[in-house]
């Protein structure tokens, strides 16, 4: 799933160490987000926003990934 983790871990000149530490994971579970490897739980997800003063909604795209979910279902 597409976030916008790095980019507003960036703009905060927060390393995903940090980042972690804030929302008690470790630094890899950080890094697999951003890679869009791996998918934040909802409550994790909620813990990120908070720290960048987002919504969820906002922080994972949701309306973006819906449509590409959307549109990868039309075309099975």
């Amino acid at each position: 799933m597409k976030t916008r983790v790095k980019e507003f871990r960036t703009q905060a000149k927060m390393t995903q160490q940090q980042l972690a530490d804030l929302v008690h994971v470790s630094s890899r579970t950080i890094i697999s987000i951003e890679k869009e490897q791996y998918s934040p739980s909802l409550m994790l997800a909620y813990r990120i926003a908070e720290v960048f003063h987002v919504t969820v909604e906002e922080l994972c795209c949701l309306k973006e990934n819906k449509e590409l979910e959307d549109k990868h279902y039309e075309e099975l």
